[in-house]
């Protein structure tokens, strides 16, 4: 679906480095994507969002919006600390655009689960002149209570002697924190994102899920759906032991080795190959083995190479590849500075913990087991 244009709809997503609960909980990953990346994915899949901006003070943010495919606008110190209102960085990005939008979306990376449906409708709501604010928030049919100052129960929007069914009883709304679509104009003059008619947006409960804890990771991890990842690259680069075999060898009385692998994968790379997919195995190891399977998969490879990062960002610059759209496959540590450079840095199933937590995708299938050709599906699917 194309861009609508007019009017012009940004994205705004405040990402700060200096969170409390959660040292970089904007960078934290559930299903192999950082808050952040999945903000803006959200942001970027909305028919009716224009711009992506991400305002930040950390430079590693700055790299993984950018990563991402967002712009940046660096953020001062002054709107950096934690008493700073989401209102001043708000104000401070639209001051520093080119031309105003004629409707701002804030978004918050803390709440990982935006249907981009969701934020076309309350935008929708805004552009339509239906609400000059519209933002998320999931029903409540809960009975709620206060404490008074004798420190009483205080029954709240209901009669504590009447005791209707769920069904029967009118919801409340909490606010979930994650979008807020707001006419700019009134925003602005307002100072404030809730101003003249305010509508809410209900979204599912599920995705009232808000980041501020290590607890609510784990509950967001476990109530992510499945999501099956576009990997629109033009190029794979994978390791070889590991990715394309189990992470073992088998060694004979005499010390040769020999390595197990999948034939599934030697025809997910043909497939690959066939669409024009560019494709390198870059390995440390200098076995032999290595080269002769690239050369049964008609494959570039490079082997015995210590300084992978270093190798892959020549080999980028020689082959004249965007960086962003690249996948590197990986299971261990000398993968991780590879996997950095590309848009696309992927772990297979049995891959180190810290290869998992840097990777954008985590494959469901082990090194030597389908990995590769579950990551050619993927490429294939999203040409």
């Amino acid at each position: 679906m194309s861009k609508t244009k007019q009017p012009n709809v940004m994205a705004i997503i405040p990402a700060r480095g200096g969170s409390k609960g959660i040292r970089l909980k904007n960078l934290r990953e559930i299903g192999g994507k950082s808050l952040l990346g999945r903000a803006i994915e959200s942001a970027k899949a909305a028919s009716t969002v224009s711009d992506v901006v991400v305002s930040t003070d950390h430079e590693q943010i700055k790299a993984e919006a950018l990563r991402y495919g967002a712009s940046v606008v660096d953020r001062p110190a002054d709107i950096a600390g934690d008493t700073a209102s989401s209102e001043s960085v708000l104000q401070h990005v639209l001051a520093n655009s080119a031309s105003k939008p004629a409707v701002t979306l804030f978004i918050q990376c803390t709440s990982p689960m935006i249907d981009p449906a969701d934020l076309d409708a309350a935008i929708t709501k805004v552009t339509s002149g239906e609400a000059e604010v519209s933002f998320a928030a999931v029903a409540d049919h809960g009975f709620h209570w206060a404490i008074d100052e004798n420190g009483e129960a205080v029954a709240v929007g209901h009669e504590k002697l009447h005791r209707p069914r769920r069904q029967d009883r009118e919801p409340r709304f909490r606010e979930t924190g994650a979008f807020y679509a707001m006419d700019t104009e009134g925003f602005l003059a307002a100072g404030h994102r809730f101003f003249g008619r305010v509508q809410v947006h209900e979204v599912p409960s599920e995705h009232g899920i808000d980041i501020d804890t290590e607890a609510d990771l784990q509950l967001a991890e476990l109530t992510l759906p499945n999501e099956p990842a576009a990997i629109n690259v033009d190029a794979v680069i994978t390791d070889f032991d590991g990715v394309h075999t189990p992470d073992t060898a088998y060694v004979d009385e005499h010390g040769t080795e020999t390595v197990r692998v999948s034939r599934s994968d030697g025809m997910g790379v043909a497939r690959l190959r066939a669409a024009g997919v560019k494709f390198l195995i870059l390995s440390k190891e200098a076995n032999p083995v290595v080269a002769a399977r690239a050369a049964k998969l008609k494959v570039e490879v490079a082997h015995g190479i210590d300084n992978k990062a270093e190798y892959l960002a020549q080999w980028l610059a020689d082959e004249s590849i965007n960086p962003a759209r690249v996948a590197y496959v990986g299971n261990d540590i000398n993968d991780l500075g590879a996997m950095k450079l590309v848009g696309w840095p992927v772990s297979v199933a049995d891959a180190n913990e810290q290869v998992h937590r840097a990777a954008r995708h985590r494959l469901s299938r082990k090194g030597g087991y389908g990995a590769v050709r579950e990551l050619a599906e993927l490429v294939l699917a999203a040409r």
